[in-house]
Parts: C-alpha cells; structure tokens; sequence
C-alpha cells in the first residue's frame, strides 16, 4: 500500500502523536493517509487511570506554548480529568547563598508559567484523542518494528505528488505505473514482513533513532558527568510553586504534581547517584530537604547589593511583579512515595534534521540537559511545526517529502533546538565549577535577573515558548 505520510516510533511517542493529531485537526492535510509503526503494547489499548493514585516518577513541565497545542487537538480535556499541577511561580537560588530569582505568572500578564503533568497521563491523553478520532485520521497502526528503509534513487525521480503518473500500464521498459509511482516513494519493510511506500518517513523513535541511523544522519553530542535522580515526595500541605536550587553538584527541583505531591528532579554525580538511590527512604527524604534548605551553604539574604540593584534598574521598564517578593523556603518532605529512577544525562544534537522524504521530530533529532524541563516541550515544537509545513505544502500543490520543502521545517526548529541547547548547556557548565570569583558572577547574574524587570519578562517569555531569544528583543 501506498501511505501519504508514515511515522515511525519505537520509543518517544508524544512527538508523533501530536504529529498525527496536528495533520488529522488542519483542513488541508485532514485527507492524508497515516500508518503508524509501533510495537509499544500500549497502542492497543488505552489505560483508563485513577486521578487518586499514587504519582508517577516520571513527570513534565509543559509550557503554555505546548498546552495550547494539546487544546488545539481537542487532547488537553483528557488531562483536565486527570491529576495535573499548574504553577504561577518559580524561585531559583545558588547554594552559595549570593543571590536568589523569583519569576510569576503576573510578571508577563498571564494565569500560568507551566503545568506538571505524568507522562502516562500525557500519552493517554493522546491515545485516547487518537481512538476518538480513529476514523477521521484513516490511520493504520503496524504493531511491529521496521526492519529497513530503501530510499528513492536520486537518478531516477518518477511519480511523485503533484506529477502525473503514466497513463498507460506500462511504460517503453516495462514497468507498471504502479512501480513507477512507488520508484519515487520510500520503501519500509516491517519485521512482520509487510511492506509498505511512503511519501513521507518521520522519525520520532528516541536519541537512539533506528530511523536516524539507517538514513546516515549523523549527530553531534557528549555525555555528562552527571546523572538525575527521579521521585516523588509527600508533603503535609499542597505546593504551588517550582523551586530549583543550583548545588555543587548539580540542580535539584522539586516541582508540584497536584494534591500534596511534588516530584524531585535531582542532578548529581553517577556515585552520589547510586548511593542516593540506595539510601533508605528516611535518609533520602532527609537528605532532599537539606538540599533544599540549609545544606551546602546559607539562605539568600537581603543585602545593600539587593537595595542598590533596586534601585538601579527601578527606571528600566515597568516593574515585574515578582521584583518585590521576598526568599522563601520550599515546603518540606515528609516522605518518599515512589521508586527512585536514576540515568545518565547527554547532549545530542543531529546534524540534518530532514532529507528527500524524511523528517527527525523530538529526541531522534536533538536531547538537552533537563535542568529547565525543556526536552518534551522542543519536541512537540517540533511536531506543530512539521505539520504546519505539511499544510502548507499541500496548499499550493507540492511534494511533502520534497526536501525544498522539508528544509524550512529544519531552518525553524533547528534555530530554537540550537539556541536551548546552548542555553542549559552553558547553565551545566557554569554550575560545574565550584570557585569564588565564578560565585560572586552568578549571584550578580541572579541579582540582575531578579531586578531587571524587561530581562526577567523576557526569560519568563522564552521559557514558556513565546520568544525565541531569552535576552531583549
């Protein structure tokens, strides 16, 4: 069979459900043929969760950039019905005491700065939006693997969209129209055995994308000395804000799921890692709320730096919100409620996003540092993007796979997946050295954080993917 659009995934799904929901929502691409190649059990069926059970370790920050898409596609009523935590504020601090910044919602006029979400109620969501919509995206699910890619010829260019196909059966050498329309198509065998044609390969199959590999794309990237412990904590009243305090070895965050639940993100070396993980709960919690106190180094106190910096930039723009509000300490941990998951942390960038008839979304084309919970976020940029030029090519006529066309997809994201990675991995870096001098500049990059009410707006804005520069613009 000949398919107008195929998505691959073996491992990062929410990419490519979007991807699908995007294509099969927008009028002009709502008629295009999906097949989908997964051997995830999970897309036979959807699991109808409990909102009162216990939180999952595995959580994401969605911005409202990425909430709007999910309401686009009708899928963000399914995780209003499920446990969720919308927070309006955010305080980042330096262990070493120096220098603290506090960003609200009300700082750029709006209700939210983020959602925390499990992913399981992610996927479902998804997954369920996909079953009610099963007949109009004409979907076919291949519960298998893909087995190989055969890309067209380069030399030979035949029947491809917006070209008439022969009108006879066979051409002067003997070759159906049927064969000459799929010369310019993509072939993917399956581990079933089935073969299927595609005018449109995306890979949305995780950092260690087959699909990459077997078409060539080559990627940049380096491990981190770093590995990030995952759980969730209890506390005695329900949080309400994201806290992130930067220690000697890394950034711990511990961000609110909803109820009295807060999920722990804590970066670390790979020893510290493993003896953390094999701590009993008690030390752990124990060790949590002294490395979001008092542990390692002091409180953020007022200072005559503070009152001059304030008055400083007090002229500069209008003043945030948030530039008046004062440290506080995070709510305590009262108990360890979930496993502690640990893995190693990386870098990784492709060096092509797309070629003739093939498009990489999500963790295939790029994964970043987790410290601003940003990964999730650039893939599902990635996915509206993609079906927006989708769209567009099929408005005026053109080939999806053609690869003029799949560039301007590239140019769009690479620029935002570039300028992110750049951006936490330059946080990583300078967080990794533990040296006086280097101290004192990040508490006075803290301080002009908090009191340079346009440089703040402008972050928060960035962060939440209506910029796409956290300086001024």
């Amino acid at each position: 069979m000949t398919s107008s659009t195929l998505l691959s995934s073996v491992e990062a799904w929410w990419a490519w459900l979007l991807l699908v929901h995007c294509v099969a929502n927008m009028p002009l691409t709502k008629h295009l043929r999906v097949a989908i190649i997964d051997s995830n059990p999970a897309l036979k069926s959807t699991n109808y969760l409990k909102k009162d059970g216990i939180p999952d370790s595995r959580v994401s920050t969605v911005t409202p950039a990425t909430i709007s898409f999910f309401r686009d596609i009708g899928a963000w009523e399914h995780i209003q019905q499920q446990r969720h935590a919308f927070f309006g504020k955010m305080q980042v601090w330096d262990y070493t005491g120096l220098g603290y910044t506090r960003y609200n919602a009300r700082d750029v006029c709006k209700e939210y700065l983020g959602c925390v979400v499990e992913n399981k109620v992610l996927c479902n969501s998804l997954l369920l939006r996909l079953q009610e919509q099963k007949e109009a995206i004409g979907k076919m699910i291949y519960p298998t693997r893909l087995e190989s890619l055969v890309f067209p010829s380069k030399s030979r260019n035949v029947g491809g969209a917006g070209l008439k196909p022969p009108s006879t059966e066979a051409d002067s050498l003997g070759h159906t129209s049927k064969e000459l329309r799929r010369s310019n198509l993509v072939k993917l065998d399956l581990s079933d055995g089935q073969t299927l044609y595609s005018k449109l390969v995306v890979g949305a199959d995780g950092s260690k994308s087959n699909v990459r590999q077997i078409a060539g794309i080559k990627t940049t990237g380096w491990s981190y000395p770093q590995s990030a412990i995952i759980c969730t904590v209890e506390h005695t009243t329900e949080n309400d804000c994201a806290w992130q305090r930067f220690l000697p070895s890394g950034p711990i965050a511990l961000l609110p799921i909803g109820d009295n639940f807060s999920n722990i993100v804590w970066t670390m070396s790979p020893e510290e890692a493993l003896r953390h993980k094999s701590m009993s709960s008690e030390d752990f919690v124990m060790a949590v709320n002294r490395a979001l106190d008092f542990g390692y180094g002091p409180h953020p106190s007022s200072s005559s730096l503070d009152h001059y910096m304030e008055r400083l930039f007090s002229g500069v723009g209008d003043t945030a919100a948030s530039t008046k509000e004062c440290f506080e300490v995070p709510p305590r941990a009262i108990g360890l409620i979930s496993e502690r998951m640990a893995f190693p942390l990386s870098l990784m960038h492709s060096h092509d996003y797309v070629s003739k008839r093939l498009a990489l979304v999500g963790d295939a084309a790029h994964t970043v540092h987790p410290l601003a919970g940003q990964g999730v976020n650039l893939g599902f940029g990635d996915a509206a993007a993609l079906a927006e030029v989708i769209s567009e090519g099929v408005s005026v006529g053109a080939d999806i796979g053609d690869l003029s066309l799949l560039n301007r997809y590239e140019n769009d994201r690479k620029a935002a997946n570039v300028a992110m990675a750049a951006v936490l991995d330059g946080f990583q870096k300078m967080y990794s050295v533990d040296f006086g001098p280097l101290n004192v500049l990040r508490a006075a990059a803290f301080h002009g954080a908090q009191y340079i009410s346009p440089l703040k707006k402008n972050i928060i804005s960035y962060a939440m993917g209506d910029k796409k520069s956290p300086l001024f613009s």
